[in-house]
């Protein structure tokens, strides 16, 4: 090799060399700075990387406004917080400070956060239904609290208060059995939905899209950037069938007594009031019913959460004649004229079988027997009906079976018969027990609902129709037409204006200024004690019923009025009615005249 290939490569050598050096030297600048970020430096910058991270913020949709049929509101919507804290933030932050600011146990802090099976991307709620005092409180102090989250849901504020409750409904979290039900899948574990009545029934509907919210925040879970926003869609809005007036004004004439009240519109069905009593105030679930509260509402010896008006079946009494006498002059048993004279009781075999009125009402046909609710006529009546055909008006007008109201588990009423009797004691049917079925008493039980229908159906000639929870927007067809010829229900209406207008009448406390109505009262015997006996104690009292329609000539509202250990019909039910009626009536006639 010559001397001047020597002298080319050793050059090239030296930048080889050189540039070995450069690299290697990169390298461990490299390897110096990866050790001071991930060594000296990296809790901190751990700190800083996990600080800014996405989140995902759920929107509840607004629920669907529940109106009256007057478009009055119900419920308005409300907002909900609670405080929530992220996992990975927990020790870095005071739990007794925490829980010194949110007026909670620290025990209880702990409790939910050291829970098995935590997600470390999800939010532990710490408390709910934050007032804005407390949510002030957080804010001012929010840097003390790194992943301290206030969080928004939507919930309900009912305007009425236990007015309606049992018709409208209340709203609760999803049970254990709903977070399992395909029909809520698309619930967020911890929104509101309807747990009772128009809420639940309607919960579809009011409920709503919830949207949601993608932004980035900082180590104090402070926003800095939105990503994302897929806005909420509201829920429908929903208008009842009831008159809030008519509702409110039935609802105060209990004065603490316990009862039911229905009314209906006789010619499409829909309810234009349902009243239970005792009640319950449906925002203590809207904002969180805790333990104690759930278990004093189930225990206490009123029953409020009972739907009276659909869950209460007892002997209608007196309100059940008019069964009777539809029976009877439809069956041409009797006519008009037939007399019967009444001398305060009849004797069959060894019993006694009295009327209300000890002196007796003397001679009576149809129209003064109703009107003076004499019982000896209508033992009569029953004896040349039989009990057979008895049962057999009752059933076509309703009574005996569920009317189909799907809101709570309805009861069917009993209406015996000679099969009943048989089928369910093995025992023959005894004349006797016609004189009871005949009067309402003995096995005969209904329903407030199922007494409304029926007064609905003489109302409007004959006519069928379900009870309907929602605002008809058009006419609303019948499901069944009772044979009844028209001259019957016509002699019937006459007694039953009778009852409320002529003197002697049971029902006069009804009469109204307003609109002529015409009505039946009832008393249900709960002891065999004198009922005049009104100072015995009030378990031992009779049951009031009253039954009523206005106005006369084109009936309007149909109404059942029953009072728990209320006494005669005529005192405690009748002037109930009245007010609903009136109430109802009034604001009729003021939307008429704008």
């Amino acid at each position: 090799m010559s001397n001047n290939s020597r002298c080319d490569s050793q050059p090239s050598r030296n930048r080889i060399l050189l540039a070995s050096y450069v690299i290697v030297g990169l390298f461990a600048l490299f390897a110096i700075r990866l050790w001071q970020l991930q060594v000296l430096q990296g809790k901190e910058y751990g700190k800083i990387s996990m600080g800014n991270m996405l989140r995902i913020i759920k929107i509840p949709a607004p629920r669907g406004i529940i109106y009256d049929r007057n478009g009055a509101p119900l419920v308005k919507n409300s907002p909900y917080f609670y405080a929530s804290l992220m996992p990975e933030n927990l020790k870095q932050v005071n739990i007794q400070y925490l829980a010194d600011i949110l007026g909670i146990n620290a025990g209880d802090i702990y409790a939910r956060t050291n829970k098995k099976g935590l997600s470390p991307f999800e939010p532990i709620k710490l408390k709910e239904g934050l007032t804005f005092k407390e949510i002030a409180a957080i804010e001012t102090r929010r840097s003390d609290f790194p992943g301290l989250i206030i969080d928004i849901d939507m919930s309900r504020e009912y305007l009425y208060g236990d007015i309606g409750a049992h018709l409208i409904g209340y709203l609760g979290k999803l049970n254990p059995s709903q977070s399992k039900n395909p029909e809520f899948k698309d619930v967020p574990p911890e929104a509101f939905i309807g747990q009772w009545g128009t809420e639940l029934i309607f919960d579809r509907t009011l409920r709503g899209i919830p949207g949601e919210r993608i932004i980035e925040i900082d180590a104090l879970g402070r926003e800095i950037k939105l990503l994302k926003e897929n806005p909420p869609v509201k829920g429908k809005d929903l208008k009842l069938s009831i008159d809030i007036n008519l509702q409110k004004a039935a609802e105060e004439a209990f004065a603490g007594r316990a009862g039911a009240v229905v009314a209906l519109k006789p010619d499409t069905g829909e309810i234009l009031g349902l009243v239970s009593r005792p009640s319950f105030n449906p925002n203590l679930f809207a904002r969180g019913v805790n333990y104690s509260q759930w278990v004093a509402l189930i225990q206490d010896k009123k029953v409020p959460m009972l739907n009276r008006a659909l869950q209460s079946q007892y002997p209608p009494g007196s309100t059940f004649k008019i069964v009777t006498a539809i029976a009877a002059l439809n069956e041409g048993v009797v006519t008009p004229d037939t007399k019967v004279t009444c001398t305060g009781g009849i004797t069959y075999g060894k019993w006694q079988f009295g009327c209300w009125k000890k002196g007796g009402h003397g001679t009576v046909s149809m129209h003064r027997a109703i009107v003076e609710s004499c019982d000896v006529y209508f033992y009569e009546v029953g004896k040349r009906l039989g009990i057979d055909k008895i049962a057999e008006y009752a059933r076509k007008l309703g009574l005996g079976n569920e009317t189909g109201l799907q809101m709570v588990k309805e009861r069917s009423g009993l209406i015996p018969d000679t099969k009943w009797k048989h089928e369910k004691r093995n025992q023959q049917w005894y004349l006797g027990e016609t004189f009871n079925a005949a009067i309402g008493q003995g096995y005969v039980a209904t329903t407030p609902m199922q007494m409304a229908q029926l007064m609905s159906v003489v109302a409007n000639g004959g006519l069928i129709y379900s009870p309907v929870m929602v605002k008809a927007e058009g006419p609303l067809q019948p499901i069944a037409s009772v044979d009844i010829k028209p001259h019957v229900l016509d002699l019937v209406r006459d007694g039953l204006y009778g009852v409320v207008n002529e003197g002697g009448g049971t029902g006069g406390a009804a009469r109204s200024s307003i609109a002529p109505v015409g009505g039946k009262t009832g008393t249900a015997q709960v002891v065999g004690i004198r009922r005049s006996s009104h100072l015995l104690p009030e378990k031992f009292r009779d049951h009031a019923w009253f039954v009523a329609f206005a106005p006369i000539e084109k009936p309007a509202i149909a109404v059942c009025v029953f009072v728990e250990h209320g006494g005669h019909g005529g005192g405690a039910a009748a002037p109930i009615a009245k007010l609903a009626i009136e109430a109802y009536l009034k604001n009729e006639k003021l939307k008429a005249e704008n």
